[in-house]
């Protein structure tokens, strides 16, 4: 659409979501010289437009500055702000933080596609900029890679143009617009418009020009667009390659390809052919090595433009690898390989800067995705910045990349379905607009091989519109697969061909497995991660091993969405939904990450690295067996190194290299001796790497395996040099060691006293408790309404009974409490003493039918004040619990202050 009279109109008109806008194309880079390509990261046919750009912010339209874009206003006056970035992360509007619902319940009565009159800030943008010698005399484009939520564009005073679709580029061509000298660039941002209302992610609600801008000029004849499809012979060691280039330009050219290695070898060379609008190249690899997430190999294409005398005109470069990701016999491949995903899902977010995150952000965020074996990450629920899929395909990790839209607000309310007013559903109007979404995310990123399906959006429902979505991913790119949970719900307009559902329990996965399914099972949302959390993750992976169709899924999510806000002592801290007066919010429901805003690692990703691993070592008391689920890794990457521990102090330990093919296993006898110690005896093995890596250095732990190979010997089983002295009276008993004193009430239930060199270390009884602070997803699963009788049980059990036992070399002490629980349960707690002072506590419940589960179950050993730190032989390095400690270590660990 051509149009030169802006109309604030189009901000309710979902028919209209681009005026002017180039159509999207692949993320290429050009050059007119070859000795630029060798340039990082930069081309110099772009001008960057970044930095502080002149600002007016204004509550809604009306009150807005209306000729700040003519060439002859004058905006000395008005602030600055930086680009790229949010507003309201700058000093104006308000932050707020909404999941489901839309941000303006309780302000406005609205029904799509209409917005606030009263409440749509807007943001004045202006800068100036000299077109460098480089663009000069050229076809020049402007690029806006990320704009929240809909922009109008002006150059010069002219009107350029208007776009939507915050997450994918909006580019403009402003040839025409540009003179000699100094330019002026104006941006009027819109926080909403009838794209809000498709626009409804889980996430902060943010607006501003959030991700670079940029001026770009081509040569007098340009590759504008690149399809690069590869066919691989059964082999797998050749593969066609064919390049579909879209030109524009001088016809008087010829166009030619060839491919190169990481070493820079031409591996495949194609004929020259004369220019064409729309043209296709060919070429044949031989030898190749292929893409995955465990070995990213990737190859470097050259398009060359050439004039007929052989000058040239401009040298373009994609990187490339060659996969074959296909639906085999009910099972989604990778070279016919049976695929897992071990995933997450991903906002883009930082704790500074919100959605407008950095270079240094995405490389620390896929080192540790690559650390902890995540191997695939959903988009969650948006393109990404272009710079992560050509990480995700340097470092190795499968993509869903997800078209921008979720209107989750317009049919669940309150957890119920209610679909009255949907959208888009099977609306016609905003069809368009749905498509033209899907369109932009393909065209830019159809060239990755990190990318391997193409969402349709989420949690939108279902409609036409979004199943028309899915037949243009379909027809335009079949060689891959399409999601889209949203028709779990409704099922009359199907996309895919694998079942994908979110937060469905293990069960109910298995019971889908069992039933004769036709379609293998993905989780696209699961182990919802909110606060202390992420239990019970090993009933989900151990469906891997069961289920051939079971092929695993997308943790929610990766990183908490919090922001530093500064309080008025001048502290900064992480604040979430509601820190902001934000209303209406979900307040902390944006904390779901393995990783803190402040990118500090959670306990919870110990749990999941363990979880994730692709070698799995199960240790016995002479070796390990390894077994390598690997697709294509061997073993021998690693080095394998083994330690064995007494009580968790070295014995010994060292070093092998070994070789375990893909997908095979073998045991390894390793040389540890035997040993007749009365202490637990434990064998710790682990893969390290045997080289460093682009993403961790030589050495780092990518898996490990433990198992007690020897148990502590009873008391009762070995003689005790030191004598104990049992000392019984009316109330207590006394029982006297070498260096310790312990008194015992049968008063109070139980220790009273506990002296090593004549030092008290209680201050009072120990108690057994039964309850614990609630976690963010047991409030969110009414367990404090369900549970709440162990609090009671907590706070009013009653001490009933007592006995003891004497034996030579040690005294054993029974105390049992009564509960008050409907039905009434008791617990015995034994306490069982040796002459060397080491006292061994038992607490016995054998649970009752009718109870609610256990929230949790521990004693309470109150310390005297001055002891502030302690070690101890149990579990680590970090927090975990009954259902979260696979991934933990038995060890000996120290407390931090």
């Amino acid at each position: 659409m051509i149009n030169n009279k802006p109309s604030l109109d189009w901000l309710e008109n979902p028919e209209i979501f681009r005026v002017n806008r180039i159509d999207a194309h692949s993320d290429t880079w050009f050059y007119e010289k070859f000795e630029d390509v060798k340039l990082e990261d930069t081309m110099p046919l772009k001008q960057n437009l970044n930095g502080k750009w002149r600002f007016s912010y204004s509550e809604n339209s009306s009150l807005r500055i209306k000729e700040f874009y003519k060439d002859e206003f004058d905006v000395s006056w008005i602030d600055y702000i930086e680009v790229p970035g949010h507003i309201q992360l700058q000093g104006y509007d308000k932050c707020q933080y909404i999941n489901t619902m839309y941000p303006w319940e309780g302000h406005d009565e609205l029904r799509p596609p209409h917005i606030s009159k009263t409440y749509n800030p807007v943001g004045s943008y202006v800068t100036f900029f000299e077109v460098k010698d480089e663009l000069k005399n050229k076809q020049t484009f402007i690029s806006f890679q990320g704009v929240e939520t809909a922009f109008y564009v002006w150059v010069n005073g002219e009107f350029v143009g208007y776009s939507e679709d915050t997450f994918t580029p909006s580019e403009f061509d402003i040839t025409d617009y540009l003179r000699e000298g100094e330019n002026k660039l104006a941006v009027e941002v819109y926080k909403r418009s009838s794209a809000s209302w498709i626009e409804d992610q889980d996430f902060w609600r943010f607006s501003g020009i959030f991700r670079d801008v940029y001026l770009y000029a081509v040569p007098e004849t340009h590759v504008n667009d690149i399809f690069i499809k590869t066919d691989l012979y059964d082999d797998f060691k050749n593969a066609k390659l064919n390049a579909e280039l879209k030109m524009i330009g001088n016809s008087e050219t010829t166009v030619e390809t060839y491919l190169e290695d990481k070493e820079g070898n031409k591996i495949a060379i194609s004929e020259k052919i004369p220019f064409s609008d729309e043209l296709t190249l060919y070429l044949d690899a031989q030898n190749i090595n292929l893409w995955s997430a465990e070995e990213p190999n990737l190859y470097t294409l050259y398009i060359l433009v050439n004039k007929k005398d052989g000058n040239l005109i401009e040298v373009v470069t994609q990187k490339i690898g060659f996969r074959h990701f296909e639906m085999k016999d009910k099972i989604m491949c990778l070279k016919w390989k049976r695929i897992i995903f071990k995933g997450v899902n991903r906002h883009e977010f930082s704790a500074r800067r919100g959605r407008s995150i950095t270079k240094e952000d995405m490389l620390w965020d896929i080192k540790f995705l690559k650390q902890h074996n995540i191997n695939a990450v959903r988009t969650s629920h948006y393109p990404n910045q272009s710079l992560w899929y050509r990480l995700c395909d340097e470092y190795g990790i499968y993509l869903i990349d997800e078209t921008n839209l979720e209107s989750h607000g317009s049919w669940q309310k309150m957890g119920q379905i209610e679909p009255s007013w949907n959208v888009p559903g099977s609306l016609p109007q905003w069809q368009a607009a749905v498509l033209d979404r899907a369109s932009s995310m393909v065209e830019r990123d159809k060239n990755h091989p990190s990318v391997l399906i193409w969402s349709c959006g989420n949690e939108s429902y279902a409609g036409e519109d979004i199943y028309q979505m899915s037949k243009y991913f379909r027809k335009k790119d079949p060689s891959r697969l399409v999601h889209y949970e949203g028709v779990t719900r409704c099922r009359e307009f199907m996309t895919r061909r694998h079942e994908s559902r979110m937060y469905a329990k293990a069960a109910e996965i298995e019971e889908y497995l069992n039933d004769n399914p036709k379609k293998p099972y993905i989780s696209c949302e699961y182990m919802h991660s909110m606060g202390n959390s992420t239990g019970g993750m090993m009933k989900y992976t151990e469906l891997e091993d069961k289920y051939l169709m079971y092929q695993g899924g997308f943790i929610w999510d990766y990183g908490d969405q919090a922001l530093y806000r500064k309080l008025p002592d001048g502290k900064e801290v992480l604040a979430y939904g509601g820190d902001f007066t934000d209303r209406p919010t979900d307040y902390n429901f944006s904390g779901n990450g393995l990783i803190y805003a402040d990118r500090t690692i959670s306990p919870k990703a110990q749990e999941v690295k363990y979880l994730y691993q692709n070698v799995k070592l199960e240790p016995d008391e002479k070796g390990v067996t390894i077994k390598n689920q690997n697709l294509f890794v061997n073993t021998d990457k690693y080095d394998l190194y083994y330690i064995v521990e007494r009580d968790g102090k070295l014995i010994k330990d060292g070093y092998l290299n070994v070789s375990v093919a893909p997908d095979e296993e073998k045991y390894i006898e390793l040389p540890i001796g035997n040993y007749n110690f009365p202490e637990e005896i434990v064998l710790t093995t682990s893969l390290r790497l045997a080289q460093a890596t682009l993403w961790a250095e030589k050495g780092y732990e990518i898996a490990f395996g433990q198992k007690v190979i020897k148990e502590k010997s009873d008391m009762n089983n070995h003689n005790s040099e030191s004598k104990m002295k049992i000392i019984h009276g009316d109330v207590n008993i006394g029982v006297h060691g070498k260096d310790f004193k312990a008194i015992f009430s049968k008063q109070e239930g139980g220790i009273v006293s506990l002296r090593y060199n004549n030092k008290e270390f209680i201050t009072r009884t120990p108690k057994t408790f039964y309850w614990r602070a609630t976690t963010d997803n047991d409030r969110g699963n009414r367990h404090e309404f369900r549970c709440s009788q162990w609090l009671a049980a907590t706070m009013g059990q009653k001490y009933v009974d007592f006995s003891v036992e004497e034996f030579d070399e040690k005294i054993t002490l029974y105390y049992t409490y009564q509960l008050p629980t409907v039905p009434s349960t008791n617990v015995k707690i034994t306490y069982e003493v040796s002459g060397e002072g080491i006292i061994k506590v038992n607490v016995k419940y054998k649970g009752v039918s009718g109870l609610p589960e256990l929230p949790v179950l521990g004693m309470d050993f109150k310390l005297l004040a001055e002891f502030n730190s302690f070690s101890w032989y149990g579990m680590g390095p970090e927090e975990n619990y009954i259902d979260r400690c696979e991934g933990a270590k038995l060890g000996i660990y120290e407390s931090t202050q």
